[in-house]
């Protein structure tokens, strides 16, 4: 089978959360080729595996490429010299002033209902109905029909050279946001606001400008599996409307969700902020209408994915698996560790509510005196949280001045903030290994593999309930209110004081791990919906395949199948 696979900021390169997923499927399914699709920056390129047919490159948020390879492999997603830099004439221009002004009306226009008793009602996507239709849904369909036929222009003339931010498009938005039925946010926008959304829809939409929609391209896919929504899986979308390609999309975040709790536009007006969240929210629905089958990594981004109008019936969990080989020293030593040790293993900011931590430590330490804490943080590749650091720093400081056992002694304190990969914690398997208890404090998580690592290692876990941190432990670890200082210290308290049962729910956690968050499991998973799709999806004879069945199976193996004469009589073995 041929694998269309599209990722994001990562494979096939050394970055981003999903190379190291994405580089574990490709080589575990090494009976499929992959071609793959990577949406973003180039960077340090990681040895592929022989199935790896092609890799393709384009970075929607950076300048247009100009096409030049950069290994044997590689090919631009923008061709050098072709009609993408030509512009349009009178009738692409009006094609594309319609085309955009359906996408534009049906991304500010509200989700109505219509009723008999008066006017419509706004509302917003039904968990579990299902996805929208044209009539419960207008503006999805106009948002949809103005997207493809933007792409059948894009691919008709080379691509979209520029019109995404031209004064038609400009004033096509200015328009749909003044229009009756608009989104409240919208109709607030002003000029501002409609010259910044411009140019993040225009970087949204830069896939239909690629050349990746040719027979030898997306169209020779037998599947297109993308990496996460949003924009990357727009050229699954844009396959599937030109060549039938059937669309697999794998999401651990769903992108609304992030654009929800990012904080890298803070300083955004709130329409422009009303007006990003319609387009993923416009974008994932039809992206989730269109999907053949969608695979979110826990039960968290499911609920996530039917409140944007995913239909239940195509959508399957399949949890994202990670090497448990590293931990299993670890895990079968149960008894390693200080017994009065609390681990916290992951990126230091706010959403982790270190603060609440460090109150809920004053709580155990006030009642068992000899307790310590470490704070071990994760390397990042754009470090932002050294503000909030310093803050943590200084309320430890604070809480629990350097204690010293005598009066010639070196005080310490009884908190330590470490690096991952520093001498007092060089691996995650030495970290673990330290203490007895490992804590998530988080007020925000999707899919805290921290959980996962520390039940591999056989740990007991005290987590506050955010995200999919139940769906994560079951009933293997402790579970409380996040932002509730005295609970997670109660709990943290009640495993330290408790040996047999700190090791009896490690053991049960390593065992649950084992079963439903390995690689193993997420392989056999993805292999199994492959062929499945494969099964469903109609026959596509692609030029240059013959015809079928013109040879028979036995054509196509060694050796000789004629048909020899056998001798009976008194030569036999019967005479």
């Amino acid at each position: 089978m041929r694998i269309g696979l599209l990722t994001e900021g990562g494979y096939p390169y050394a970055t981003g959360e999903s190379a190291p997923w994405c580089d574990r499927l490709v080589r575990g399914l090494g009976q499929h080729q992959f071609d793959l699709y990577a949406l973003g920056g180039p960077g340090t390129p990681l040895p592929l595996p022989p199935n790896v047919r092609v890799v393709r490159t384009a970075d929607p948020e950076g300048p247009d490429q100009d096409g030049t390879p950069k290994n044997r492999l590689e090919r631009a997603a923008f061709g050098d010299g072709r009609a993408t830099r030509r512009a349009y004439g009178r009738r692409e221009r009006r094609r594309f002033t319609e085309a955009f002004h359906a996408l534009a009306t049906g991304l500010c226009r509200e989700v109505e209902a219509a009723t008999e008793s008066g006017p419509a009602a706004p509302t917003g996507p039904v968990p579990g109905s299902g996805p929208a239709t044209d009539a419960t849904d207008p503006g999805g369909a106009q948002f949809a029909g103005g997207l493809y036929a933007l792409a059948e222009l894009a691919r008709e003339r080379g691509g979209l050279p520029g019109a995404l931010r031209s004064d038609d498009a400009v004033r096509a938005l200015e328009t749909a946001c003044r229009a009756p039925g608009a989104r409240r946010g919208a109709a607030a926008a002003g000029l501002r606001d409609h010259l910044a959304f411009a140019d993040h829809l225009e970087r949204a939409l830069r896939p239909l400008s690629f050349d990746w929609y040719t027979e030898d391209a997306l169209g020779a896919a037998d599947l297109c599996h993308a990496a996460a929504g949003g924009t990357t899986a727009l050229p699954g979308l844009l396959a599937k409307r030109f060549f039938g390609t059937p669309l697999l999309v794998t999401e651990y975040g769903v992108p609304l969700r992030a654009h929800y709790l990012s904080t890298a536009g803070a300083d955004r007006s709130a329409p422009l902020r009303a007006l990003l969240a319609a387009l993923h929210g416009r974008l994932a629905a039809e992206t989730y209408r269109q999907a053949s089958l969608l695979t979110p990594g826990n039960a968290h981004a499911r609920r996530w994915q039917e409140k944007c109008g995913a239909d239940r019936n195509r959508i399957r969990t399949v949890h994202p698996g990670m090497a448990a080989d590293r931990f299993a020293e670890i895990g079968e030593d149960e008894e390693s560790g200080d017994p009065a040790t609390l681990v916290w293993v992951g990126r230091v900011e706010p959403a982790k509510d270190l603060i609440a931590l460090l109150h809920a430590f004053a709580e155990i330490r006030a009642r068992q005196p000899d307790a310590r804490l470490r704070i071990v943080a994760v390397p990042e590749r754009e470090p932002c949280g050294g503000a909030y650091r310093a803050h943590c720093k200084g309320l430890a400081a604070q809480l629990f001045p350097d204690e010293a056992a005598g009066a010639h002694a070196v005080g310490e304190n009884p908190v330590t903030f470490e690096e991952l990969g520093g001498p007092e914690a060089p691996t995650l398997e030495d970290t673990y290994a330290s203490g007895a208890v490992v804590v998530l404090s988080s007020v925000v998580e999707g899919f805290p593999a921290s959980l996962v690592e520390a039940m591999f290692c056989a740990r007991a876990t005290v987590s506050t309930d955010v995200g999919a941190v139940v769906e994560i432990i079951g009933g293997t670890g402790l579970v409380v209110p996040p932002r509730n200082p005295r609970a997670l210290a109660d709990a943290c308290l009640a495993l330290l004081r408790d040996p047999e049962r700190r090791y009896r729910l490690g053991a049960a956690a390593r065992a649950r791990a084992l079963e439903l968050f390995t690689v193993e499991q997420n392989l056999g998973a993805f292999r199994d919906i492959y062929l499945e799709l494969l099964s469903h999806a109609p026959v596509r004879h692609r030029p240059g395949d013959g015809v079928p069945f013109a040879h028979p199976a036995e054509a196509h193996v060694p050796g000789s199948w004629k048909h020899k004469a056998v001798t009976t009589g008194s030569g036999g073995p019967d005479a």
